[in-house]
């Protein structure tokens, strides 16, 4: 089996030192080359041809988020693993849409960072258990906000509810008498739904808020 190379990117001389001693005990792994900067990282990552790229974000010359993009949109096949102190998610979400394959933070254990690195060279995406708790509260968050979000968000509260009784099968003078409102405020709210929805007519819309779920409690 080939070594895995990898090329550390991080402006920590210290940082870099310390990975070095770590990976150098590492039967399956060899360091090609070390950047202090995002600028020296890409030029690295192309002459080197790294199987993995260990990726700050904070570094001069061009952050590691730049340098990701540009590394993989030149070179696809390498593998970035962003190591960092930066657990927002602003920082996550930005590697990962640069391209990043993985996200750990630095203080991780040794067994966790190498865990990683097989993981990310091997076509798996890895994140630390503080990241996965991220994305998985994120979109969380996200998924609950959709769920909440009413059908045809473009409808006013009236609109929708006058939709529905539509989709019940309603004429304008049921909705009017149910309403308590007059047959041409009921005519003006069903034209306007009509604009809104881009439906030609009541059958249109009917068929469109019974599929969207409206209507169903009330069916006489």
């Amino acid at each position: 089996m080939d070594n895995i190379t990898i090329l550390i990117a991080d402006d920590s001389a210290p940082f870099r030192d310390g990975m070095r001693a770590m990976l150098r005990r590492e039967t399956d792994m060899v360091i090609v080359g070390e950047a202090a900067s995002g600028a020296e990282a890409v030029r690295l990552a192309a002459a080197q041809q790294p199987d993995v790229v260990l990726m700050d974000l904070q570094m001069p010359e061009g952050n590691g988020i730049d340098a990701t993009r540009t590394i993989v949109t030149a070179s696809p096949h390498m593998r970035i693993l962003v190591l960092t102190m930066f657990e927002d998610d602003d920082s996550v979400f930005a590697a990962l849409q640069a391209g990043a394959r993985g996200y750990i933070l630095k203080g991780a254990d040794k067994r966790e960072v190498l865990r990683a690195i097989r993981a990310v060279h091997n076509g798996e995406a890895i994140f630390g258990p503080v990241i996965a708790q991220r994305l998985v509260h994120y979109f969380a968050a996200r998924h609950q906000s959709s769920s909440a979000q009413p059908p045809f968000p473009e409808l006013s509260e009236r609109e929708r509810e006058i939709l529905a009784m539509i989709a019940r099968g309603k004429s304008n003078q049921e909705i009017a008498d149910d309403l308590v409102v007059s047959l041409k405020t009921v005519r003006n709210h069903v034209s306007n739904i009509f604009a809104k929805l881009q439906v030609a007519d009541r059958a249109q819309a009917m068929d469109l808020a019974r599929r969207a779920g409206l209507g169903r409690t009330a069916a006489g």
